[in-house]
């Protein structure tokens, strides 16, 4: 039976994991066996870049954050080298930086475990499908550049129609009679 000071310190452990992930809009279990400590760094450093939140984690502390949370099918994932990625911005940065980093590794050497996403958890395919959709900030531009599309076109249509005009008032039929 572990005493009092160690318990107290990993409930303290538990309540801070699991107050991270509840305030995460998304996040990553990664078994992380087979990397080098450069490789670590890289994907660290590029985590950091996406403002995304990575640490190992313990199974047994982890387990117990997760099901606190209601996210206990996640606690089959919870075994070997875990180490977890949360986004409390981009929702899509953890999934991106994660997929594309395990890619360039070789098989079985980084791998998903599992994800979840707004207190949901994700399935493989799902995963996929959101590591592939672009940065938030690429969305948002293309939003932005849908909406002023039409926009764009009128003033090159108006500025057209005064050129046609040789740079005159453009006169209309109310005007002419």
């Amino acid at each position: 039976m572990p005493n009092a000071k160690v318990l107290s310190e990993k409930q303290a452990v538990v309540a801070a994991l699991a107050e991270r992930i509840r305030n995460a809009g998304s996040g990553v279990l990664v078994d992380y066996r087979g990397i080098t400590v450069a490789q670590d760094t890289t994907l660290r450093s590029e985590l950091r870049k996406n403002d995304v939140q990575y640490s190992v984690i313990k199974n047994t502390l982890t387990r117990l954050a997760l099901d606190s949370l209601g996210l206990d099918a996640l606690d089959g994932v919870l075994h070997g080298t875990t180490s977890l990625a949360t986004s409390n911005g981009d929702p899509i940065a953890p999934f991106r930086v994660i997929t594309d980093f395990a890619k360039k590794m070789p098989a079985n050497s980084f791998q998903i475990k599992a994800a979840f996403m707004d207190g949901q958890v994700l399935s493989e395919d799902e995963i996929a499908r959101i590591a592939a959709l672009p940065s938030k900030d690429a969305l948002y531009a293309q939003v932005f550049g849908t909406l002023l599309a039409p926009i764009t076109s009128l003033a090159v249509v108006l500025n057209q129609i005064l050129e046609q005009k040789n740079g005159g008032p453009v006169e209309t039929e109310a005007a002419a009679e």
